[in-house]
């Protein structure tokens, strides 16, 4: 003992005297300075930028990045991503943009005559700094990253300047015009060769001028108007957007933030902006239309009419919950990039403008690996992308431990676009309905309220989703066969009859039935303006849905509902009717067959944890074995782990027992972590001995399922099968007068003795409280008996003993480390036990747990059913010959039930041995050729299945049911 002491002092002295010499991470000092810039159309305006300076804390010269900020922010939003990148070696520079925060000047909406030119001026402040690195004379190594109104200026920047290397934009825009504006209808063509809003069509039939809606997905291309011009005002957002004191920046929310001075007259009227922009606001918010002029200046600010002379390699970081700047204005920016050629990767994560995760951690991982390629130029230039061409965050379950959301992100080495790679076609059904806009527009429908999860933080938001009655057409599909992912922009052709204009809303829901609400995903809406020719009387119109990552069920049906009103737009005043139907019953759904989950890294501690619980097993084993040398080499016996010095040893040890593992419980412990005991964070079992097939194994034909009663089962250790004795090292379980109290000195087990033979599958029954656990535990060696004891294939049952490599088992629940991949799980597990691979079998186990893919997945996100096949398959690594489960089949589907059940029979039938404890009696009756049946700690009867049913069927008229003699045997036949 002294010598365990002073072992575990060691380590401590270790473990403590590492973490305090283990290098922190380098101390980040800000340089706050105001730098003046001269901007304007003229270049006549000057202009005092609050800036901070950042340099990289080892010295030397480093590449640089710009962290812009959001609408809304100011440079301290960026402070804490600032540091972290500085710590990474960067040089970092922060700044408030014209308009916000302390720095002068009027907003102009990253227009290219004005911030534009103010970030250009920042470069070249940046190529004078000595901790700068440079490509060539006034040429600093640079990249640029920012969110929403910074992810804008990173884009803008990067086509008007090419000395940036790389940009990071994120949840920003394409088309501002196209995002304050968006239609997602393209309408069918009039006879005369113009659409029913009056563009032109091309010679094919198609619109050539009206977009497709970023609602729905694309953005509208550059140069064309009459998308925004005939497009839906997004009101509520435009407010949000041009009025003061109201931030678009989620990450200014979570940071610091800082006053501005007071306002003056005019900016009260309209925040900073430039009077031209505040006048122009003005005119569309009263009349809810936009103007030319309107879509005139916000093109201007568009990335998508210069997206091809950007020459940066791109990371487009798009959110899912986002109904400001969809997801198709990252479609359609990925798309004019790459068109010249320009490397390009884009990812829809959890978060925007609309709350969610907001994955902050992730996106700076996802930054700092594009940042380290293309500005510190690791990694050759003829390798993959640091990240993927196309990665989705998604909906991953729970962690069994922490009941946090797990996110998993799957990648696809090419961007589909918002088409997919396939599509689905779901039919849709129901008639044609009337439906009414109401006078002024009220009351109006809600798809989402713009901005509540950013303005809450960050957090994600269900929302609500209500159509008003009388101002909605549903039509619905059928109840889905099979799962359907979709990954895109979804379509349906409609068909509106009325006179003149109609402003309608579509959105694609999914029901699960009837006693639960219908979830709109993200809560999108497409916004449609349908023009029905005079004296047609009808129009039709194809509506490209809003693009989502959304997973519908089996059995869930998809719900398209076409509304008159919603609360984020701006509707007619006028009150009219419309017909809506469906001009076609097909709705065509995209998918994505080319993602697949990205490969889950074992960390290298994992791996180092076994060796180094290897080391201090052997470390005590040999303290262990010095003071009791002498008695080994005078009796040629095993003295078993866990004995106490000078304890008789009850039988000799069989040199079948002593396996080629050395490693003990507590090694496969420290090596898996999962306890013997607990695992960790679940308070479950699993099992701690794993089994190496026995050579020439065989066993006596046991009946299965209500067998003939020629096995018999003797409660006081006597006779087995046919008569004869068998010898002690063949019987895998004998239990003679176990005993067990808990600490109040009540008995859980009292007095219990029972005997297993070879080939059985024995069912372990009782009620809650009967003992059956803390039996299975001491036949475990996890608590160890106040009286009697338990042997296995002979010898004595003791925590650690070796015969214990021929058990496997499974109580109380699976336990896992929820990080890595069910396969993962298991051969680290096996590792632990020091066993050749070979003897593991695991092929065999795997297949019996029937998992497939989801072997390469995290364990948490498996459901319970999943993780309890893959413990099952853990306890038969190595093939066994005493296999112990605790309730096998919780969790199982009927189908899986009946497989398993299969599998246990013929593991048994095979010369191995199972004791399952369950109460799905009519289970065991099918399963088990014998029964122990305990009450109170104490056996209450044993015997083949088929025997226990024989001798209750003159009491049942109903014919003999295990359940009834159970409940008999129990005492409650209530």
């Amino acid at each position: 003992m002294k010598r365990v002491a002073a072992l575990v002092v060691a380590l401590a002295l270790i473990g403590v005297t590492t973490w305090l010499v283990w290098p922190s991470a380098p101390a980040v000092r800000g340089q706050d300075q105001k730098i003046t810039v001269v901007d304007g159309p003229a270049d006549d305006q000057r202009v005092e930028l609050d800036t901070t300076f950042f340099p990289p804390p080892d010295g030397g010269k480093a590449p640089a990045v710009l962290l812009a900020h959001g609408f809304g922010g100011s440079k301290q939003s960026m402070r804490d991503q600032a540091v972290r990148l500085a710590q990474q070696g960067y040089a970092v520079m922060t700044w408030s943009a014209r308009g916000f925060g302390r720095s002068t000047g009027e907003i102009a909406l990253n227009s290219p005559d004005y911030e534009v030119k103010d970030v250009k001026q920042l470069i070249d402040w940046l190529a004078k700094r000595p901790e700068v690195q440079l490509d060539a004379s006034n040429d600093p190594r640079v990249g640029i990253a920012g969110g929403s109104y910074g992810g804008a200026i990173a884009l803008m920047t990067a086509a008007h300047d090419q000395r940036v290397d790389a940009i990071v934009p994120q949840i920003t825009w394409s088309d501002l015009a196209d995002a304050l504006f968006p239609n997602a209808s393209t309408q069918a063509t009039a006879t005369d060769g113009t659409t029913a809003d009056g563009t032109t069509a091309d010679s094919t039939g198609t619109t050539t001028g009206t977009t497709t809606g970023t609602d729905s997905g694309a953005a509208a291309p550059a140069g064309q108007g009459s998308g925004a011009a005939s497009g839906v005002f997004k009101r509520m957002w435009a407010g949000i957007f041009f009025g003061q004191g109201v931030s678009l920046d989620t990450m200014s929310l979570l940071g610091r933030r800082e006053a501005g001075a007071p306002l003056t007259p005019e900016q009260a009227r309209c925040g900073r902006f430039l009077p031209a922009i505040c006048d122009i606001y003005q005119q569309v918010a009263k009349d809810g239309r936009a103007t030319p002029e309107a879509v005139e200046l916000l093109r201007k600010s568009s990335p998508i009419t210069v997206a091809g002379q950007i020459k940066a390699p791109t990371l487009l970081i798009q959110g899912q919950r986002d109904s400001l700047f969809p997801l198709g204005h990252a479609d359609a920016n990925a798309k004019a990039i790459a068109a010249a050629g320009t490397p390009v990767s884009l990812a829809w994560f959890d978060g925007g403008h609309d709350g969610g995760n907001g994955e902050v951690d992730w996106l700076f991982d996802q930054s700092s690996a594009w940042f380290a390629r293309y500005l510190k130029g690791e990694g050759s230039a003829e390798a993959a992308p640091p990240v993927s061409a196309f990665t989705v965050t998604r909906d991953g379950g729970r962690d069994p431990g922490t009941r946090q959301r797990i996110r998993l992100h799957p990648e696809a080495t090419s961007y589909p676009g918002l088409a997919g790679t396939d599509t689905s076609d779901v039919e849709l059904s129901g008639p044609a309905q009337n439906i009414v806009n109401p006078p002024g527009g009220a009351p109006a429908s809600i798809s989402t309220v713009p901005g509540i999860g950013g303005l809450l933080g960050g957090q994600s938001t269900g929302g609500v989703s209500i159509d008003m009655p009388g101002q909605s057409a549903t039509f619905e599909s059928g109840p889905l066969t099979a799962p359907l992912q979709l990954t895109g922009s979804s379509t349906v052709k409609v068909k509106v009859s009325g006179k003149g204009e109609a402003t309608l809303f579509a959105k694609l829901y999914d029901v699960a039935d009837s006693t639960q609400m219908p979830i709109l995903p993200a809560g999108l809406v497409a916004p449609i303006r349908v023009t029905i020719p005079e004296g047609a009387g009808s129009a039709e119109a194809t509506v490209n849905l809003p693009a989502v990552d959304y997973r519908f069920a089996v059995g869930h049906r998809l719900r398209l509902v076409v509304t008159t009103t919603d609360m984020g737009f701006a509707t007619p005043a006028e009150p009219a009717t419309y017909q809506v139907a469906l001009a076609s019953p097909t709705l065509t759904v995209p998918t994505v067959r080319t993602l697949a989950a990205a490969p889950t890294g074992v960390a290298w501690w994992v791996w180092a944890m076994p060796l180094a619980a290897v080391v201090a097993a052997a470390i005590l084993l040999a303290t262990g074995r010095s003071t009791g040398r002498s008695r080994l080499r005078r009796r040629p016996t095993v003295v078993t782990a866990g004995q106490e010095l000078g304890q008789p040893q009850d039988s000799p040890a069989l040199v079948s027992a002593a396996t080629d593992s050395t490693v003990t419980e507590a090694a496969a412990t420290e090596a898996t972590g999962t306890r013997s005991t607990t695992a960790a964070g679940t308070g479950s079992t699993t099992a701690i001995g794993v089994g190496a097939v026995r050579a020439g194994a065989t066993g006596a034909n046991g009946s299965h399922g209500g067998g003939d009663g020629a096995s018999g089962l003797r409660s006081d250790g006597g006779t087995s099968r046919d008569g004869l004795g068998s010898r002690p090292d063949e019987v895998p379980l004998e239990i003679s007068g176990l005993t067990k109290a808990y600490r109040n000195g009540e008995l859980a087990v009292d007095g219990l003795s029972f005997r297993v033979e070879q080939g059985q599958v024995l069912g372990l029954l009782g009620p809650n409280g009967a003992g059956k656990t803390t039996t299975m535990r001491m036949m475990m060696g996890l608590i160890q008996p106040d009286a009697g004891e338990i042997r296995i294939f002979g010898e004595r049952v003791t925590p650690g003993a070796p015969v214990l490599s021929r058990l496997g088992s499974f109580v109380e629940g699976p336990g896992f480390l929820p990080h890595l991949s069910g396969r993962d799980n298991i051969e680290l597990y096996w590792a632990a036990t020091g066993r050749p691979t070979a003897d593991a079998r695991f092929d065999e186990a795997l297949e019996i747990a029937n998992l497939g893919k989801a072997l390469e997945r995290a364990v948490r996100t498996y459901s319970q059913g999943m993780r309890q096949r893959l413990a099952i398959a853990q306890a038969m690594l190595g093939l066994p010959d005493l296999l112990v489960l605790d309730e096998p089949t919780n969790g199982l589907d009927p189908p899986q039930i009946r497989e398993m059940r299969e599998v246990l029979k013929r593991y048994a039938r095979d010369g191995r041995t199972v004791i399952v404890s369950s109460h799905m009696l009519a289970e065991v009756e099918q399963t088990c050729s014998h029964v122990v049946v305990m009450r109170r700690g104490q056996l209450v009867s044993t015997g083949p299945v088929s025997l226990l049913l024989s001798s209750a069927a003159g009491a049942n008229g109903h014919g003999p049911r295990l359940e009834d003699v159970f409940l008999d045997l129990i005492g409650d036949k209530s």
